[in-house]
């Protein structure tokens, strides 16, 4: 039998605040955030608190089953930035990067007047996408404390 031991690091709510003033301090001027439902939820209401920001919309992906990757990614999009020069993009993590990837040329096709920058707190070398602004290199699996935490 095959055994596979999965190393998990939680991520706390303490760490989550420093990280989330470090994306504040790297983050250009911005007229909106869009939070990548449901990793970039909690990170995209932070930001929005921090920056002083009213508009934030979602979009959601579905890419994972839990832990278990689709062989496609679906995007729901409701989002409306006609207006908007520069949007914040925000996930909390670019691990295989394939949903930063696709939301990315999504939104850049859906809205080609807007500069859209892409923020994470977690980043993998190993994603084929990399954010315009991540803080931490991931080498394993995290386990943030809104998934642990409420459970």
């Amino acid at each position: 039998m095959l055994y596979i031991i999965l190393i998990m690091k939680y991520y706390s709510y303490e760490q989550f605040k420093i990280d989330t003033k470090k994306i504040i301090q790297k983050s250009p001027q911005i007229d909106a955030i869009l939070g990548i439902a449901r990793g970039g939820l909690t990170l995209s209401h932070a930001l929005a608190e921090g920056l002083d920001l009213r508009e934030v919309q979602t979009l959601r992906t579905e890419l994972y089953d839990n832990t278990t990757k689709r062989n496609t990614i679906t995007i729901i999009d409701t989002t409306t930035f006609t207006s908007k020069q520069k949007v914040l993009v925000v996930d909390d993590i670019a691990d295989s990067g394939e949903t930063l990837n696709v939301v990315m040329q999504h939104l850049k096709h859906k809205y080609p007047q807007t500069t859209f920058i892409s923020a994470t707190l977690f980043y993998k070398t190993s994603s084929s996408y990399e954010p315009d602004i991540w803080i931490n290199e991931a080498s394993q699996w995290i386990e943030f404390f809104w998934e642990k935490d409420f459970n």
